[in-house]
């Protein structure tokens, strides 16, 4: 496991590349397209807002994984 902080700045899958356990949490927010052209440009925060969620509390979540 990596001990590298994930950032609001960061790509959908620049952190699942850092991260892939954090995977199953972005699925259960209804963040379903991982693998898409999305998740290759949209940023943690983006995606907490397009999702309704506080950026900051889903990168805690993410970090915690």
């Amino acid at each position: 496991m990596t001990d590298k902080k994930l950032t609001k700045e960061m790509t959908i899958a620049a952190a699942l590349k850092i991260k892939p356990q954090i995977g199953p949490i972005l699925m259960s927010k209804g963040m379903h397209c991982l693998g898409c052209v999305i998740a290759q440009g949209e940023t943690i925060e983006q995606a907490a807002d397009v999702h309704g969620f506080s950026a900051d509390e889903l990168l805690e979540e993410l970090n915690k994984a």
